[in-house]
């Protein structure tokens, strides 16, 4: 089975002097996870390794467990229309805001490896859409609950990713249709 979203790797001492010298990343104030849980649609992301084979209908299912983690299942359609699924776990890293979060997609001996960063820097006040991005910008999705978001509230993503030090031009958007 193909692995995507292996893992964001932990940052590299470059990458963690870079982001140190640049604006922080702030997340959202509150999140609300029962509304969070349940199925997202990737409208864009910052292109990355691990979703290389991804070609269409790239989706984040997020489900609360009661040990206080998350189960998260991303899956995505590759060229030929084969599904790739990749399943993992996410923590909270921040319980004030519930904003900051880890995640692992690499298991062994029932052992998370390798969590990376995974931040809700926007979140629409209906849970209709949420930003997720890295404190060094490296990573950057757009989610919505829908599988496409109409021109205006991307130009309201958009704007958001700006504030935040992203250049919205180095996401590229997701197709849906599987």
């Amino acid at each position: 089975m193909s692995i995507f979203f292996i893992a964001l790797l932990l940052p590299c001492p470059v990458v963690v002097a870079a982001a140190q010298n640049e604006k922080s990343l702030k997340t959202v104030s509150n999140v609300n996870l029962d509304r969070y849980a349940g199925l997202w649609y990737e409208i864009a992301k910052i292109p990355n390794r691990f979703q290389r084979k991804c070609d269409r209908g790239t989706t984040a299912q997020y489900a609360l467990r009661e040990d206080g983690k998350i189960d998260v299942i991303n899956r995505c359609f590759d060229k030929a229309g084969k599904a790739i699924e990749a399943k993992g776990i996410a923590r909270i890293v921040d319980a004030e805001s519930n904003a900051k979060l880890k995640v692992s997609f690499v298991k062994i001996f029932g052992l998370s490896l390798f969590w990376g960063d995974y931040w809700i820097i926007g979140l629409g006040a209906d849970y209709d859409f949420a930003i997720i991005g890295t404190p060094g910008r490296k990573y950057g999705w757009i989610l919505s609950r829908t599988p496409t978001l109409n021109q205006d509230k991307l130009n309201k993503i958009f704007e958001l990713l700006r504030e935040q030090g992203y250049n919205p031009d180095d996401f590229e958007m997701t197709f849906q249709q599987k």
